[in-house]
């Protein structure tokens, strides 16, 4: 043949090689330093930077040092070439850290990138800046990443999402209150991406924040679906704790469940009559205890584990009644695991862990059913994953064994297992096991015990065990098997190797398990093991059998006529067996010695002697130890009184005798004491769960409850009425415009109030004012308001306020002080002067004489949160009477069609409910006189709130159709708080929830009364219009304390309201710009999440004002 074919396998192989690496960039790897890099690096084309800047990295990759080329790579960032770019970049999130002064240099590069029309470049930009981890140039990116986080592009803002766990790894202080808002901002996204690197940064800066998943709870659960598979995992955690967190744990679930089924167990305390009745319930016992333990370890943290752990007892968990919620009437809950249902069957094991772990948590336990099937499909598919989901079925198996009862094939050992995995199984099958499988489940444990490896027969063996201490009925059957593999495999007339160690052990100790529930009738085992002594060599399951027959030395006679037998066999072999089997053998003589009848007393104390002569001349300490001690007590003639059988006059002249048969030997008629579980688990899913311990980043679930949203009704700043400055008690607090300074209670209090004397005026003023002083700009007003009433200032503010300027002797920071200073103005009845506007819904021409018009109510429908009350007037004007007077609603298909096309899904109050009727009928007027009036209400449901609602009226049979326009004003209802309460929620609703618009106000022009003061009288018109147009609750009219008293500048309502579909809060705050004597300048701002209202009820409110009042 010739030659060229003499080497065909690695001519061949050399060939695939090279054809497969055509055209790709592999070749930079084989000797990335064949050229010289700093001239291409110099070059004035880009093919060559990119050239130089690829070998770069592929030396950065193979581990070399190429940083001496950092100056000469900075200067590239200029490029406009997006391929070197990128490359600049990748090559400085590198070495930025190393470099910190060079990579400074390219920081206005960064940010001129930042502006780029295209997005990926602002993203590289951002993700170069976050990458130069440096304190110095924090704020920049600070400033960089606020403003991406709003950039159009879900891309870059996801890139924003990302740098927020690098800028709080910097660990400055100032910056966190800013990075909360960012994330806040970044969380309320309506990208999925971009959610779910929100979540990740959510996680890593302030993941006990709760208040910023409230905002948007129910948001994040629709879109969770949707966000990529890795952002689930961390918001499904995050959702859950905010669950439990906000509502508490689900009273239906298994964790709350088996903790009340336990309390009532701990409460019936009622013992079993029979063996098998007791060890039920000792089983029962045990079972729901691991259950509390595991409910447990899931919310405590690492110093209260060590602390229960430390203690003797562990105690149980204590939860009350309001750590507990219903998952049927809990929206929160039900949401939740509705939408993390779909997830159970996701393409990503750890997504899939993720949402069993929620369900197994919070779900009710009719429903915890679901999770069994994916789990069970994961471990079947992947390969990888097994070892993860065994851990987490082991926990849930244990806590709630029904669940996996019907599925036990799907545990049982596969060939190709590791040993992890097969002694995970066989501990699932152990505690699975019922009585109508357990036939099925020892059948596959007999053929695992034939296995070569030894440690997987001996676990094996111990899973046989477990299942008898399990099911008490199947308990003879095997512990037959088991002495019939001593017997049978191990025993046939040859000593047991060395080798067998683990499993002969684990064999004696199954069968000491199945003894120790009812010694007395397994007398014929002990004996049968005894027998079997001889052959066995093994130093700990020699230990095992002797502990036995010291501990069960009088149960039955049998037993007791070999006693005698057994001690010189133990005295006979105790110089050859191991320091184990020694230290039992002398514990396991004393104690029979202990018990020994009157004949065979004297016997067994010189057995005892010689085995303690020679234990004392053992090279052991530990056993020359022990002998001396028992030699002592001998010497204190502890032992029985010859002549003597009654127990009575042994414990009275020998009071030592049962204090050591106790405390030293243990009582054979004691059972063995019960440790306290002081296990440790984590959450299903976890990293800490496969590794046993809090791995960094672990948190347990929180606190249940320990998340609570302030309500209007506990905030208040004193809680008895009484001034914190001055110490009086005053009529009215600061805050206390509540529901009866609200429209509908100042309406009701009208005659009341109008009736009074002017020595009632007096004594309650129209307006009070209280002073607050030193609150800085963008602090809350509320901090420190006093009372005083009867002044209008303080004295201190006064005296400066007088003082000439030329005169002055205070420093520059007293006159800032008192320029800062705000007083607040205190409206003592503005009931009275609001006025609802009547708008006409028929007019005389086209009613025939009949006028009917129509006002908004404040008054909140008690059918739905979605109806507005509607006050109707009807005026007979004719001369004739009016019969039938009636109002129904018009073309309620067309109606519904052309509206539905009109709503948004983000409209949370405009949404279609088919179970909310459009118009709740009003009480038909019998006969309408001529020149009477009568008022009716009707309830109303606006699809939409900008358009009309068309109804007909039915006067004596005649249809006359009408509209009935809506007012935005009226979708609100007041929500009452005080200015902290004002202040705490409008910062949680900034950015994106915030909408802000100026007019003009001049309605404070037409005040006819010289004596009132302007600037009172602009809050006063302020206040009244607002409070007759839009359902509003007045929480505070602040105004600032200035030289010129003319200037109305600084003068500041704040109103509040919910939208009572959604209750979410709706913020209205409303400052003046300009002078009392002249036309101002409003800036109105509204603070509401939902978006779209938000933006209407703004244009609402700068339309009101702008508008001239009648």
């Amino acid at each position: 043949m010739l030659h060229q074919f003499g080497a065909t396998s690695e001519t061949l192989s050399k060939a695939s090689t090279l054809v497969f690496r055509l055209g790709t960039d592999a070749h930079l790897y084989d000797d990335p330093e064949d050229v010289n890099i700093a001239p291409l690096l110099d070059s004035k084309f880009d093919s060559e930077k990119c050239e130089a800047l690829k070998r770069l990295l592929a030396l950065i990759a193979q581990g070399f040092d190429v940083s001496n080329f950092f100056p000469q790579v900075v200067k590239n960032v200029a490029s406009q070439s997006l391929e070197v770019k990128k490359l600049v970049y990748l090559y400085l999130l590198h070495y930025a850290e190393k470099r910190p002064n060079e990579a400074l240099l390219s920081i206005n590069c960064f940010q001129k990138d930042l502006g780029d029309t295209n997005p990926l470049v602002r993203a590289w930009a951002l993700r170069a800046m976050a990458g130069i981890r440096l304190h110095m140039i924090a704020p920049l990116v600070l400033v960089a990443v606020n403003k991406c986080a709003r950039d159009p592009s879900v891309y870059v803002r996801k890139c924003a999402a990302n740098a927020l766990p690098k800028l709080h790894d910097l660990r400055i202080e100032e910056n966190n209150s800013q990075l909360v808002e960012i994330v806040g901002i970044l969380l309320n996204d309506n990208s999925p991406g971009v959610v779910g690197a929100a979540a990740a940064a959510f996680s890593s800066v302030c993941p006990d924040n709760f208040s910023l998943i409230g905002k948007s709870y129910r948001r994040l659960c629709e879109i969770l679906p949707d966000v990529e598979e890795w952002g689930q995992i961390v918001l499904i955690g995050i959702l859950s704790r905010f669950v439990i967190a906000r509502h508490g744990l689900v009273r239906e679930s298994v964790m709350s469940s088996l903790h009340e089924e336990r309390k009532s167990s701990e409460t019936d305390g009622s013992v079993g009559n029979s063996v098998d009745e007791e060890q039920a319930s000792m089983g029962r016992v045990n079972h729901l205890e691991f259950a509390n333990m595991v409910c447990r370890s899931y919310m405590e943290g690492p110093d209260e584990y060590l602390s229960r752990s430390n203690s003797l007892n562990g105690s149980p968990l204590k939860l009350d009644g309001a750590c507990y919620t219903s998952a049927k009437s809990n929206d929160d809950v039900q949401i939740l695991l509705q939408c993390t249902s779909p997830l159970l069957w996701s393409h990503n094991s750890a997504v899939v862990l993720a949402a069993a772990g929620v369900h197994w948590i919070i779900a009710p336990v009719e429903e915890t059913s679901k999770i069994v099937k994916p789990l069970l499909f994961v471990l079947r598919s992947s390969v990888s994953s097994r070892f993860v989901v065994l851990s987490d079925i082991q926990v849930f198996a244990k806590t709630m064994p029904s669940l996996f009862t019907s599925h036990f094939e799907d545990f049982f050992i596969c060939s190709s297992d590791t040993s992890e995995i097969r002694a995970l199984k066989l501990d699932i099958l152990s505690y699975i096991a019922i009585e109508s499988t357990i036939p099925f489940i020892l059948k596959e444990l007999q053929d695992y015990v034939r296995d070569p490896d030894r440690k997987f027969a001996a676990d094996a063996v111990a899973a046989i065990g477990l299942c008898a201490e399990r099911l008490p009925t199947m308990a003879e059957r095997c512990l037959d098997g088991l002495l019939s593999l001593i017997r049978l495999e191990f025993l046939s007339g040859e000593p047991v190797n060395l080798d067998e160690e683990g499993f002969l052990t684990q064999i004696i100790m199954s069968v000491w398990s199945i003894i120790k529930k009812d010694p007395s009738s397994h007398e014929k085992v002990i004996v049968q093991l005894i027998r079997y002594l001889d052959l066995i060599k093994v130093p700990r399951a020699r230990a095992i059998v002797i502990w036995m027959v010291g501990e069960y030395n009088s149960i039955g006679e049998r037993l007791s006529k070999v006693l005698t037998v057994i001690m010189q066999y133990l005295a006979w072999c105790f110089k050859s067996d191991a320091i184990e089997v020694k230290l039992q053998i002398l514990t396991a003589t004393f104690k029979i010695l202990l018990d020994a009848k009157e004949e065979d007393s004297d016997t067994f104390q010189k057995v005892v002697n010689y085995i303690l002569d020679m234990a004392e001349v053992d090279q052991s300490y530990d056993i020359r130890d022990r002998a001396r001690i028992l030699k002592k007590l001998l010497d204190c003639n502890m032992c029985s009184v010859p002549g003597t059988t009654d127990k009575n006059i042994l414990e009275q002249e020998n009071p030592l005798h049962m204090l050591a048969k106790k405390h030293l030997f243990g009582d054979i008629s004691k059972s063995v004491l019960k440790q306290p579980l002081n296990a440790r688990f984590y959450l299903p899913g976890s990293l800490s769960q496969m590794v046993v311990h809090a791995a960094p980043g672990y948190e347990p679930l929180p606190k249940p409850c320990s998340f609570l949203i302030d309500t209007p009704e506990g905030d208040s700043d004193t809680t008895d009425g009484t001034d914190p400055l001055t110490g009086s008690v005053s009529g009215e607090s600061t805050d206390d415009y509540n529901s009866q300074n609200s429209v509908s209670g100042s309406s009701r209090n009208t005659a009341e109030s109008g009736s009074g004397s002017e020595a009632d005026e007096a004594a309650n003023p129209l307006i009070e004012i209280s002073e607050v002083n030193n609150v800085p700009p963008c602090e809350d007003l509320d901090a420190q308001t006093g009372s005083v009433t009867g002044a209008i200032i303080s004295s201190k503010v006064l005296e400066s306020w007088l003082e000439e300027p030329g005169s002055s002797t205070g420093n520059e920071s007293q006159s800032n002080q008192v320029h800062r200073s705000s007083a607040r103005i205190r409206f003592g009845d503005i009931g009275k002067l609001v006025e609802r506007k009547s708008n006409t819904l028929l007019d005389l021409t086209n009613g025939n004489g009949l006028k009917v018009e129509y006002s908004f109510s404040s008054e909140i429908s008690t059918i739905s949160p979605h109806l507005v009350c509607v006050e109707l007037s009807f005026s007979n004007c004719s001369s004739e009477p009016m019969p039938d007077l009636f109002l129904l609603e018009e073309e309620t298909e067309k109606r519904q069609e052309s509206g539905d096309k009109l709503l948004s899904p983000t409209q949370g109050f405009s949404a279609s409910h088919s179970n909310v009727p459009t118009l709740i009928p009003m009480e038909e007027i019998a006969c309408l006189e001529p020149g009477e009036t009568m008022k009716r209400t009707i309830q109303v449901h606006f699809h939409h709130h900008l358009l009309p609602l068309r109804l007909a009226l039915y006067s004596d049979g005649r249809r006359i159709p009408v509209k009935l326009r809506p007012d935005i004003g009226f979708f609100i209802k007041p929500l009452p708080m005080d200015s902290e309460a004002f202040t705490n929620k409008e910062s949680g609703l900034c950015g994106m929830f915030e909408y802000t618009r100026r007019c003009a106000f001049n309605d404070h022009l037409k005040c006819d009364d010289p004596a009132k003061d302007k600037f009172l009288g602009l809050g006063e018109s302020l206040a009244v219009k607002m409070l007759s147009n839009v359902n509003l609750s007045l929480v505070s009219v602040d105004m600032p304390v200035d030289a010129t008293l003319d200037d109305a500048t600084g003068l500041c309502l704040r109103l509040s309201s919910e939208i009572p579909s959604s209750s979410a809060p709706c913020l209205i705050t409303i400052t003046v710009e300009g002078k009392c004597s002249e036309p101002v300048e409003l800036c109105v701002k509204v603070n509401c999440e939902e978006t779209v209202f938000g933006l209407n009820l703004l244009n609402r409110l700068v339309n009101l004002l702008a508008e001239p009042s009648n």
